[in-house]
């Protein structure tokens, strides 16, 4: 400071009233600079992808997707091989690939794209080994249906791979699929969504509507669900309004949602038994 006072002194009057005068322009012009700055949004919901759950949801790597697709393949082995008992290794396997990929061969053929069992070569493969599984070592599946956390780890990597199926197909659809009526697709991907998520129960195709006759089965009414909210919270700006990533998000509380009905329903809910008519006597 006694420097800068001393070298204020040398200079003379109107030079020392210039050099004042560019300090107090540099000191308003840098306080305006500050002011400019913006600060960038934060995502409060930045949590939802921040952790290990949401990796695993989303399958992030190759290995989890894997896992996850051996999961499904093996859950739709469980209900065919139960369903099919005592029919050829042909028709069983047919019915197996058709049963597993039966919404990603509809909703494809809607969109104009290529099938799932076409398209990805590691599904087959996941099929073709649970179905020598459920053949060969017939008490897995039994010890499936005894053990409740067995279950609870078959079926939840059940629905985390068809919670990606339901949310990726109705994305595409959504891209696919020209507004209309409305600024954006509303009906067209919610349904193809949902036949995503629950396709493979009309397989084989002569079945017709024999599968709802009964009513909406849990996987139909859960699909159905998880699409329209997919759907709808990354179609409307007031509901992802500030959130980054909205489509992963979206699939991870889908995700949840999923593996909490199918848990709710295996235990919570006693499974149905038909009742048997009594036959009239004379």
């Amino acid at each position: 400071a006694t420097q800068k006072q001393t070298f204020l002194s040398l200079l003379p009057g109107p030079f020392e009233y210039l050099y004042r005068s560019r300090q107090i322009i540099n000191f308003i012009m840098g306080r305006r600079k500050q002011q400019e700055v913006v600060e960038e949004p934060v995502d409060s919901t930045g949590w939802m992808l921040g952790n290990a759950v949401a990796d695993f949801i989303l399958m992030n790597t190759n290995e989890i997707r894997y896992m996850c697709m051996f999961g499904y393949a093996f859950f739709m082995a469980t209900n065919v091989f139960n369903a099919t008992q005592g029919k050829s290794f042909t028709f069983r396997f047919v019915q197996l690939i058709c049963t597993s990929t039966g919404g990603g061969i509809i909703v494809p053929i809607l969109l104009n794209l290529i099938p799932v069992p076409i398209a990805q070569d590691a599904f087959p493969v996941a099929v073709l080994v649970n179905y020598f599984i459920h053949t060969y070592f017939p008490i897995i599946r039994e010890v499936y249906a005894l053990s409740p956390p067995l279950k609870t780890v078959i079926n939840c990597l059940f629905e985390i791979f068809r919670a990606f199926v339901v949310c990726k197909f109705t994305g595409v659809a959504g891209q696919k699929i020209p507004p209309s009526d409305f600024s954006f697709a509303v009906f067209g991907p919610i349904f193809c969504g949902t036949i995503a998520g629950c396709g493979g129960a009309f397989f084989p195709l002569s079945k017709g509507f024999e599968p709802i006759a009964k009513g909406v089965a849990p996987p139909m009414y859960s699909a159905f669900v998880g699409a329209t909210f997919f759907h709808l919270f990354t179609q409307l700006p007031s509901l992802n309004q500030g959130m980054i990533d909205a489509p992963k998000k979206a699939n991870v509380m889908v995700a949840i949602f999923f593996m909490s009905y199918n848990l709710y329903k295996t235990f919570f809910v006693p499974a149905s038994i038909p009742v048997k008519k009594e036959q009239k006597t004379a």
